[in-house]
């Protein structure tokens, strides 16, 4: 499956996992990963574009992390960077070690941001 090929090659760039996380998957399990991913590519999510970033303002009562990974070549870190500026009480932690399929400094500031909830 040429969809799978490309995950396997983008996130094979990163340093911590498996290089192929799809190659070793069952038919099945590649497929319906397919089409649930191509299904969101193809209805944007069902969100406007922009919208997460145009509506953050609502959120400004409500604190929170958005942590990304540098190395995320699926998700662009300019999109975090781009939701956080627009969320008035949004913390922003950037993962140097981390791509999407992230790391063990990821964990720990997945934990440590649950630490802060009330």
């Amino acid at each position: 499956m040429h969809w799978t090929s490309w995950e396997d090659a983008v996130l094979s760039l990163e340093p911590n996992g498996k290089p192929t996380p799809y190659s070793d998957k069952p038919t099945d399990a590649l497929v319906a990963f397919v089409r649930i991913c191509s299904r969101f590519a193809l209805h944007s999510a069902w969100r406007e574009d922009g919208s997460l970033v145009r509506n953050a303002q609502s959120l400004k009562a409500v604190p929170g992390s958005i942590i990304h990974g540098r190395l995320d070549l699926s998700c662009p870190l300019k999109n975090a960077w781009d939701r956080a500026r627009a969320w008035p009480n949004a913390n922003l932690v950037i993962v140097d070690d981390a791509g999407h399929k992230g790391s063990p400094n990821m964990n720990q500031a997945l934990r440590d941001a649950f630490a802060l909830l009330p």
